[in-house]
């Protein structure tokens, strides 16, 4: 059965990419949820509601649930797939990200 963050993500699709470090997304984000997903090919997602529609921030194919022992840890990442319903998602991802790196929270 599909709990209500499942429901929001159904019907993103990849908007382009996000270049940070796991530390630098919890600050901003909050924590990310495990996903369950039968592919295994992410390892841990954010949903997240914007001005824009729902955004998604998620690794792909490159964490342990997907490549097992060889796979990054969370900690580990730098490349992120931002996914959403409209392309504004992506760039009010990049900039609330940037301005809070910047701000130093």
């Amino acid at each position: 059965m599909m709990n209500e963050l499942d429901k929001k993500r159904t019907g993103t699709s990849f908007k382009g990419y996000l270049y940070a470090r796991y530390d630098q997304l919890l600050p901003t984000f909050g924590e990310p949820r495990q996903p369950i997903h039968a592919d295994n090919k992410i390892d841990v997602e954010w949903i997240i509601d914007t001005p824009h529609g729902v955004a998604t921030i998620y690794n792909y194919k490159d964490g342990k649930a997907y490549l097992g022992d060889s796979g990054l840890n969370p900690e580990e990442i730098y490349e992120w797939h931002v996914g959403g319903k409209t392309s504004e998602v992506y760039g009010w991802i990049k900039e609330r990200l940037q301005r809070n790196i910047i701000a130093g929270f």
